[in-house]
């Protein structure tokens, strides 16, 4: 299968032009979040990185992407470093890479606008890159250190675009708050996954969306 994906995927020419788009992941690994939880989110990950799609776009804007595991306060980590999406190959490669990533906190609380102030470090790394996106995950509101709301004026003003996908586990519209309280940039949005289950298919089709260059101006909008 991944022979036939990368034989498939050399059919299109890839352009020699610089990077288009950093994509930093940040993971969700909370003490919300069990040990079966945590391999369907990392499973899933590497499986959107996979699909066609996103494989094609990453590559053919030589996109950077690095993967952030976050949790309380103090307790984020780049656990994958930028690495240059140049050919289908690598961005295999870097799938392969988050599938295997071990986890580095289980027993911790939520704190997404400390997993924010470490996503816009690292963007600093990748200043030649045109487009800049942080893809969040999670399965619950903030609940300690930096309210995320308060990095907003920051990421609007360097053009960083926030988009996030909410892990539904209880009555809480996290939807509605990820809204609310995180995501920014013009086209950025809300993906909302019915549990852990419905994951997989939820990232695939918000890598699918955030990977393919995007038209400016839009509203940001809550997805499906």
């Amino acid at each position: 299968m991944r022979a036939m994906l990368l034989s498939c995927l050399s059919l299109f020419p890839v352009p020699s032009f610089a990077c288009e788009l950093a994509l930093v992941l940040a993971v969700d690994v909370s003490g919300s979040v069990d040990p079966k939880e945590y391999r369907i989110q990392m499973d899933g990950l590497a499986a959107g990185l996979r699909d066609g799609t996103v494989v094609e776009a990453l590559s053919q804007q030589r996109a950077k992407v690095t993967l952030i595991q976050w949790s309380g306060s103090t307790r984020q980590a780049q656990s994958i470093g930028w690495t240059e999406m140049n050919s289908p190959s690598d961005v295999l490669t870097f799938a392969d890479a988050v599938q295997r990533d071990p986890r580095m906190w289980s027993q911790f609380s939520t704190a997404i606008g400390e997993a924010l102030v470490l996503s816009h470090q690292v963007l600093q790394d990748v200043p030649e890159c045109a487009r800049k996106v942080v893809d969040v995950s999670g399965d619950g509101q903030s609940n300690e250190g930096v309210p995320p709301e308060a990095l907003k004026a920051v990421f609007e003003a360097e053009k960083i675009t926030v988009n996030a996908i909410a892990i539904e586990t209880d009555s809480t519209d996290l939807a509605g708050y990820f809204y609310d309280h995180l995501i920014v940039g013009a086209g950025s949005f809300v993906a909302r996954a019915e549990g852990f289950e419905d994951y997989p298919e939820k990232i695939r089709r918000k890598l699918q969306r955030e990977t393919t260059k995007q038209l400016s101006g839009l509203r940001p909008r809550q997805g499906d």
